[in-house]
Parts: structure tokens; sequence; C-alpha cells
């Protein structure tokens, strides 16, 4: 009898833990740890954006307010290092016609700081199967006129493509079309293959920058995924990233852009007004805040947007790099050094904006500066990355070998 009960505990305990191993016990398991993952990880980024100005960096203040006076800085700025805020400031206007003063939490118009955003966006699609590098858009646009352009060559500015920007805008012009409607990705694609512009050279021939590419790869994120890029930019990066201020704002789906910051141009003579070039997004259209930004560098690194193998990826540079240091990856500019140094960065300019977001992976810092005044302040950032003992990330700064001028620098 004895044996007999235990032979039966032994297999209820059996059963009791065999069930608890099923697919859908592990699969409730796995979403009960993501949860308290989330939960701890939003706990977190409360924490990482706790600032007291009280605190701040005395050499970061002075440092901004001076390119505020002297060279007409007109934004928000950030500096965090080590998962800490040692700086930031809102300065000037969010709408100079209006008087109308930036706040912290304003949202500026990324401008192409998007492509970092939409070359996450691929990067996932790669991982999920759904994309290839050496995928053709062919594949997805039949009647696409260039041939041997891949996602991989879209993604490192290597397709040829001209500027489809200037090609679109001289179309709206002579036909005389609505200059306040925006303009589709869907819609572009289709007057590209109508009407064959001339490509700026070969596919694969050299880096030329352009926002062709990412408009492309834009097109092809909502034909593989059946959604808006806004959408799938909300439920796949945002969301996940904790970016609770970042949306993709498009002139085909807002009449009105939904923010408050305006661009302006260089002496405030007048605000820019959105308008159909406002309409194609992924080489632009994504609008973000400081804190955001601090987010997404947090969230770029731990793995909960891409693996770390589509990181290094998109990290590496793909073309021939400038002055010894400079290259482009995918989605992403970047300084290469000694020892490993590895700064990723990306700029952006349009329609009244000026931005520049900085990246020192090794040395974990970030250092944003977004500018809705189009002058020329973020060329003089030189000090502040000496401070920060980080590269000086401007090209410009560097010899034809890659040293800075009077230095030894290799």
């Amino acid at each position: 009898m004895k044996s007999r009960l235990l032979t039966l505990a032994l297999s209820l305990t059996i059963l009791f833990f065999s069930s608890c191993s099923s697919p859908e016990e592990k699969a409730k398991k796995a979403d009960a740890d993501k949860k308290v993952r989330v939960a701890e990880d939003d706990k977190a980024d409360s924490l990482l954006l706790v600032y007291n100005p009280a605190k701040g960096d005395k050499w970061i203040a002075d440092f901004v307010q001076n390119l505020h006076k002297k060279y007409g800085f007109n934004g928000n700025m950030l500096v965090a290092k080590d998962g800490k805020i040692l700086y930031e400031k809102a300065i000037g206007w969010a709408d100079y016609l209006h008087r109308d003063s930036l706040k912290i939490n304003s949202e500026f118009e990324l401008a192409s700081i998007t492509k970092t955003f939409t070359g996450v966006a691929v990067m996932q699609l790669v991982e999920a199967g759904k994309l290839k590098l050496t995928d053709d858009v062919k594949k997805f646009y039949p009647n696409f006129p260039y041939d041997g352009i891949t996602i991989e060559l879209l993604l490192s500015h290597r397709s040829g493509m001209m500027n489809y920007v200037y090609f679109i805008d001289d179309i709206w012009r002579k036909e005389k079309r609505n200059m306040k409607k925006g303009v589709s990705n869907q819609e572009v694609m289709e007057i590209i293959a109508d009407k064959k512009p001339n490509p700026y050279t070969k596919p694969n021939n050299r880096f030329h920058y352009n926002n062709s590419n990412f408009m492309v790869l834009g097109a092809i994120i909502e034909k593989v995924t059946g959604q808006r890029f806004s959408q799938y930019m909300m439920e796949h990066v945002f969301k996940p990233a904790g970016l609770k201020h970042t949306h993709v704002y498009s002139t085909t789906e807002y009449e009105k852009i939904p923010v408050d910051v305006v661009g302006h141009d260089r002496t405030w003579r007048y605000s820019v007004a959105q308008n159909f070039l406002d309409g194609p997004v992924g080489d632009k259209g994504i609008y973000s805040t400081l804190h955001d930004l601090v987010l997404y560098d947090k969230y770029l690194k731990n793995g909960r947007l891409l693996t770390q193998k589509s990181i290094d990826s998109a990290y590496k540079g793909r073309n021939k790099a400038v002055n010894g240091h400079f290259n482009y990856g995918y989605g992403w500019r970047m300084f290469d050094g000694e020892n490993g140094r590895k700064v990723v960065y990306h700029t952006g300019w349009w329609h009244g904006f000026r931005h520049i977001y900085v990246r020192d992976v090794q040395k974990n810092i970030v250092v944003i500066f977004l500018g809705n005044l189009t002058n020329g302040s973020l060329m003089h950032l030189d000090e502040l990355y000496k401070y920060l003992k980080m590269p000086i990330i401007r090209k410009g700064a560097y010899s034809g070998s890659g040293s800075l001028p009077g230095s030894d620098e290799d």
C-alpha cells in the first residue's frame, strides 16, 4: 500500500512539474518575467532622467551660455555620462513670432536623426526574417526604375540615387500642385517609377548621402509590414524603448503638425512652415525630446531593440573613411578612434531645424543639441568635446590623414 501511495505521489509530482513546463505555462512565465523587467526598466528610466539644476556641471553651463550669446544657439541641449545627466538646458524661443519659450520636454522635428530609427526598424525586420540586406528594391516595387539597388546599399547611402527632395520639389513647382498637402512615400515611389529621374551614379559606386535612400526604406517598411511607418515605429521602436514623447508626424496624416516648436531660418526673418515635403518619412519625420533620446541610447545598448550582432553590423563603416576616422554604417555616422574607440552619431538639418546627436559607446557619454534656428552654432562644439575627453566630432577639425592639426594623433 505504502509503495503504491509513493508511486502515486511521485506520478502526481511529475505531472505537476510537466504541466508547469508546458508551452503555455512557459509562455505565461516568459510574459510575466518580461513585465517585471519592463517595470524595473521604467523605474530605472525615471531615475536616469532625474536632474537637479543646482548640481549641474558649471563648465558646461558656461559653455552653453556662451554658445547662445556668441554663436546664436537656440534650442535644447543635454549631456549625460554613465547614466547621469550632467547638464541640460532649454534656451531661447520655441516660436519666435509668438515669443513662446522652449521647455525641456519640447518635441523637435529630428530631421536626419530619424535615419537612425529607420535603420533600427530595418534591422528588426532583417532579424525577423521579413527582409534581407541583399533584397533588391524591385522585389517590393517591380516598377522601380533602377537595377541593383539593395537594402544594404540604401542603408549605407551607396545606392547612387538622386535626391527625391529636389526632384519632387521641381515637379510640384512646375505643375503648380498643392504645396500644403503632404505627399506620401508610396506616392513618391510611383512618381519615381513614372518619371525615371537620372541617378547620381551607379549602385555601389561611391558614398552619396541623400534622403532618397531612407525614404525608400520607409516605403519598404510600410510595404513589408502592411502598416504605416508611424504605426510600425510606435509599436516596435518607441513603445519598447519607453519613448513616451516620440512620434512620427507627416503632413499626409496631419493638416498641422501637433507640436509647439517651430523651425526658423538663420536670422529669425521667418518661420519655416510645413509643406508637401514634410509628407515622406523615414529620412525625416520623427519628433522627439532630449529625455527620450537619452532612453533611446540606453535601449540600443541593452538589447531591447536589436541584438548585439545587428548593432555591431549597423556600427561598422561601409564606406571609405574620411580624414581617417569618419564613416557611415547602417543609418549611423561614426568616428572610429584608436583602441577601438567608437562614437556613433547623426546630424540633422531640415526646414529650420539643425541638430547633432552623439553617442560615445565606450565612454557611455551622450551629447544632444536640438536647434530650431539654422545658423552655424553647432560648428563650435570642439571645446565641449575636449572637456568631455571625447573625439572632436567635426570633419573639418582633422587633416586629410585623420589627425588633428598640430597634434601627434594618428
